[in-house]
């Protein structure tokens, strides 16, 4: 599950981060936007000869096209494919195979789409045909190439995620090696090719029978998010449906390049030994040549308001867990700090309400989680609940110990101490993240993504420090209501569920 990482409190003595910081932060900070509408933001530190590298764009499995769920996920799989002139034995002949092989494919697909009316013998003879052409282009594939250049270059951390809202790429090099990252991130944009794209695809499906199919807790948060959105298309799950993975083709992942990998939907975050001035004239002269295109589409399907509570069960063999979500808005309401500050109040290592109550105290859970935004902000989303139940207790009782914190929040002000400790520990976390030079070039792209505008960071922990006990309980009492909620348990096979069995749905 996609929660907040809980840290130790860092700079426990600064309560704020106060204007002056915020100034003394930008002098450090040149930032620029290229003719194409490309952005980058650079951020000097020079006590290490490293910089970091993040590229971010707005795009994620929120944005998959019906019927190609996973197509966004595709792209984290990817980016270290390669370019024309890296990774390849013979682009010319290379491209060839790869055209061969989408004409292959287009007489298989052909004719397994007339189902029964198909002739089943050509349809396996056609499929033979696709393999053979898959593996002929295979032999063009220098395997691991990109990625090893970035290695004997002094490369680390080089990956890719793709999430709901965002796909980023990014790793860290020596500083004097920076035009390497200019040279090769450009070439991948400029020049994609979608090498062993089946290889992939059939990567991610092992993936979705990995981390849903055989696992209980994928499972049921597949059919959680299923249940608690009717419309939207954060029901999907980030990898995709394998119906729709195992059917997706090439030129539709150069047709999602096409729309949504444009420069004014892209930011490049770069922080370390770096010279503005040399990032600058490297950004014109690799990624000036990106064409300028139109911003994508919007995601137009708007979640209806929900009716009452939702129920389902997923029926496994395994211990009891369930996941308990509130709807609540998207990252851009005003009450976007506040969820933050009871994300921190619940679940705040050992002084959280969850950890204390339920783990400690009534010893009825083995491991607790709240956490504020899931799956995604750019959406309205939800506030969710996870318990996993420890030996001898049940679904049923660790559900009743959620209601009752959420009953608290709703009756009770949240204390002066506890709030201040939660805000601390929320400040803590953001505070973290600029001391670490790939962090801090992940949030700042983060921020300029999601605002258009990296000092949002900022804005962003005095909102927190603004937070008082007061808003904590009148979002409870406005969000943590029974008609915005969804409930998800993992159930014994043939057993009823746990609270109540009428209405749920079992999966």
């Amino acid at each position: 599950m996609n929660a907040l990482r809980l840290c130790p409190i860092l700079l426990l003595g600064r309560l704020f981060l106060p204007a002056q910081d915020l100034k003394q932060f930008e002098k450090k900070v040149t930032d620029f936007t290229l003719p194409n509408n490309l952005h980058f933001t650079i951020v000097e530190r020079h006590d290490a000869p490293v910089v970091s590298f993040h590229t971010y764009v707005d795009v994620g499995s929120v944005d998959d096209p019906s019927g190609e769920t996973g197509l966004a996920h595709m792209f984290e799989h990817m980016a270290l494919k390669g370019t024309e002139t890296i990774g390849t034995k013979d682009w010319a002949n290379e491209k060839k195979a790869l055209d061969a092989v989408e004409e292959a494919y287009d007489k298989f697909e052909a004719e397994q789409n007339k189902g029964p009316k198909g002739d089943q013998s050509r349809v396996s003879y056609l499929q033979m045909q696709l393999k053979n052409a898959i593996d002929r282009a295979q032999t063009y594939v220098l395997p691991n190439e990109y990625a090893r250049i970035i290695e004997e270059n002094g490369g680390v951390g080089a990956n890719a995620t793709a999430s709901a809202d965002a796909t980023e790429f990014f790793y860290s090099l020596p500083s004097n090696r920076i035009e390497v990252w200019f040279l090769l991130e450009s070439q991948r944009f400029l020049h994609p090719v979608f090498r062993e794209f089946y290889k992939e695809r059939d990567t991610v499906l092992e993936e979705h029978r990995m981390h849903v199919e055989s696992s209980p807790q994928g499972r049921l948060l597949r059919q959680f998010r299923n249940t608690a959105f009717d419309a939207h298309p954060y029901r999907n799950p980030d990898r995709g449906w394998p119906s729709d993975i195992q059917a997706l083709r090439r030129r539709e992942a150069q047709d999602f390049f096409e729309r949504y990998y444009v420069p004014g939907n892209m930011n490049i975050a770069i922080v370390g030994d770096v010279n503005p001035a040399d990032a600058r004239r490297l950004a014109e002269k690799y990624f000036g040549p990106m064409a300028a295109r139109p911003l994508p589409p919007v995601v137009r399907t708007q979640e209806p308001p929900q009716a009452g509570p939702k129920q389902v069960a997923v029926e496994t063999a395994s211990q009891p867990f369930l996941f308990v979500g509130y709807k609540r808005p998207d990252q851009y309401d005003p009450s976007d700090a506040v969820f933050d500050v009871i994300q921190f109040i619940l679940h705040s290592g050992r002084t959280g309400w969850m950890y204390k109550e339920m783990v400690q105290d009534k010893k009825i859970a083995s491991s607790v989680v709240a956490a504020a935004t899931i799956p995604g902000g750019r959406f309205p989303n939800l506030f969710v609940f996870y318990a996993v139940p420890s030996v001898g207790h049940s679904a049923d009782e660790n559900e009743k110990a959620i209601d009752d914190i959420v009953q608290r929040l709703k009756n009770q002000r949240v204390d002066a101490e506890t709030l201040e400790r939660a805000k601390t520990q929320a400040r803590g976390e953001a505070i973290r993240r600029l001391s670490n030079n790939p962090e801090l070039a992940k949030v700042l792209t983060t921020f300029y993504g999601a605002y258009g505008d990296w000092r949002r960071l900022f804005t962003a922990v005095d909102d927190l420090n603004k937070v008082t006990a007061d808003d904590v309980q009148r979002a409870a009492r406005r969000y943590f209501v029974p008609a915005s909620r969804t409930t998800a348990y993992a159930v014994q096979p043939s057993q009823p569920g746990p609270r109540p069995p009428a209405g749920v749905t079992r999966k």
